[in-house]
């Protein structure tokens, strides 16, 4: 991945499992430090929130693993990158509200 890469995940007791904490280490990957439960603050579960709305509007929807595997794919790459521009964009702007509201869950 590079020097320059650092590693974010949200805190899930699942990415911090003995496991996963080797695996890291093993790989030499730094690990951002990133406050828990802040979904705010963490792009990808937006993306999340759009690909499982795309599934859902689906007529077909999938209903193997393997066609899950494909429709999640078809939808990743119809994803529009205005979409990925404005969550990038929008990252400074999150970061100073949930400081504003000292850490706590940007109100909607």
């Amino acid at each position: 991945m590079g020097l320059q890469f650092l590693f974010m995940d949200d805190n899930a007791p699942c990415h911090r499992t003995v496991a996963a904490e080797q695996l890291l280490e093993s790989e030499d990957i730094e690990r951002m430090d990133w406050p828990a439960r802040s979904p705010d603050r963490n792009p990808i579960e937006h993306v999340w929130d759009f690909l499982g709305r795309r599934l859902a509007a689906r007529t077909l929807p999938p209903v193997t693993i393997w066609e899950l595997r494909l429709a999640l794919q078809d939808e990743w790459v119809a994803m529009p990158q205005q979409f990925i521009d404005t969550l990038i964009l929008s990252m400074g702007r999150r970061w100073e509200t949930c400081l504003a509201v000292r850490g706590d869950h940007i109100p909607y």
